[in-house]
């Protein structure tokens, strides 16, 4: 199946160089991946994962290893951010 991934601010770094600029991909993942089954491939921390959407809707950290995934969901990352 497959599903929009998005990573923001300093997250894209994570993506392959020719997504960081539009900071989308696509990905084919298997049926009944996890959202923490798509984000493990690519090596962030986790204390850098804080807010996750899917399709728009929060999904907490608790519920990120059950949470499946569906065909065309999108997964969108942010990280901590602080500012003033």
């Amino acid at each position: 199946m497959d599903i929009t991934f998005k990573l923001f601010a300093t997250l894209t770094d994570y993506l392959p160089p020719s997504a960081r600029r539009s900071n989308v991909m696509n990905l084919e993942v298997d049926d009944d991946v996890t959202i923490a089954q798509v984000i493990e491939p690519f090596g962030m921390p986790e204390k850098l994962v804080h807010l996750v959407l899917v399709n728009g809707t929060y999904i907490p950290p608790e519920d990120r290893a059950t949470k499946v995934l569906v065909d065309g969901d999108v997964l969108a990352i942010w990280p901590p951010i602080a500012g003033g």
